[in-house]
């Protein structure tokens, strides 16, 4: 299957274009607009697939080096401790993973301390920190100029 350029649903729902942070040719990472934790993303495949083993495997190795991407961006940045990826797709059909960093200790960002209140436990989606549309935007452009070329 191929890849396509048009924002599926899920992409949509999560904001883009404006979240999107980088854009390969299978896949796209955007700023989770709810932080679930500081540096929350949403990995979303652009194939019209709802299954994960539905991918082509031209998907499945681009994978591969967008998650270095990611987890060398997230670990450079904020130090995370865990890396949680979660395919859910329940609400959000297009395949797509929420990936939440997990902290130890609080990170510093932006001139505030930030928590992770689940640590060590699974992380709770249904809680977010509170950002001003502004530090969705900074943190966003943070993220995209350390991103790997």
């Amino acid at each position: 299957m191929e890849s396509t350029d048009a924002l599926n649903a899920t992409m949509k729902k999560f904001g883009a274009p404006d979240t999107v942070i980088r854009d390969y040719r299978y896949w796209a990472v955007l700023l989770r607009p709810q932080q679930v934790t500081l540096g929350s993303l949403v990995l979303i495949a652009k194939e019209q697939v709802t299954a994960f083993a539905e991918l082509s495997p031209a998907a499945f190795a681009e994978l591969k080096a967008v998650t270095v991407d990611i987890e060398s961006t997230l670990k450079t940045i904020f130090n995370y401790d865990k890396l949680n990826y979660l395919m859910l797709m329940m609400v959000d059909p297009d395949v797509h993973f929420h990936v939440i960093p997990r902290y130890k200790s609080p990170r510093t960002w932006a001139d505030r301390e930030f928590s992770d209140s689940a640590w060590p436990g699974p992380p709770q989606l249904n809680s977010s920190i509170e950002f001003q549309e502004v530090d969705n935007i900074n943190l966003r452009d943070e993220l995209m100029r350390c991103w790997p070329c």
